[in-house]
């Protein structure tokens, strides 16, 4: 579907530049930008493999384990659905710590591995469950103590500026993320009727 899409928008381009006599403008600016996304890319390549390495030594270290701990009474109360030595409480603590640490990269296998173990719980495969709406919800708006590496990557020093304006905002959407659930929840027209052969 994405692959229609920049299709759609490409052929659009072409066909109102050529229209508008501004075919010179959209080859120019397509060259640029192509320019712009690859120096781009490369340049966040060393602060990906800083991260992922910080990562992967906070991991051996036993400090994801630590941070995952810390926060083992909080899931436990925000999933109450899921038995608080099933497997996916360890992957979604986990996937919190790392998006927590700014890195999404890192946490998006454990997402997907967290979802697929809060899939095994589902009773109704094709409906999503309270804890799997509650941990997509926390995981799009999930609170940041460290500043993506992307957003170090693109601002430099001036990133520091927005530190503590970041914390708040994503403690904010986390609240209203966690919020939302919860009310959308107890809604009965979001509610699962409950059958016999449950």
């Amino acid at each position: 579907m994405l692959n229609y899409i920049w299709f759609g928008l490409i052929f659009v381009s072409v066909v109102v530049g050529t229209i508008n006599g501004k075919i010179d403008e959209v080859t120019e600016a397509a060259i640029s930008m192509s320019k712009t996304s690859v120096e781009i890319a490369i340049g966040l390549i060393g602060i990906m493999a800083l991260w992922l390495g910080i990562m992967k030594i906070a991991e051996d270290s036993g400090l994801i384990q630590l941070i995952a701990k810390a926060l083992r009474p909080i899931t436990i109360r925000l999933f109450p659905d899921v038995p608080s030595d099933h497997p996916a409480i360890g992957s979604i603590v986990l996937n919190m710590a790392a998006n927590m640490l700014g890195l999404g990269n890192a946490a998006t296998p454990l997402g997907l591995k967290a979802m697929k173990e809060l899939q095994e719980l589902n009773k109704h495969k094709d409906t999503a469950t309270d804890a799997m709406c509650t941990f997509l919800a926390i995981n799009t708006s999930s609170v940041q103590i460290i500043l993506p590496a992307t957003v170090v990557g693109l601002m430099g020093a001036a990133a520091n500026q927005i530190f503590i304006t970041t914390i708040i905002a994503t403690g904010l959407s986390t609240i209203a993320a966690i919020i939302s659930v919860n009310v959308l929840s107890k809604m009965k027209r979001f509610r699962i009727e409950s059958t016999d052969n449950d």
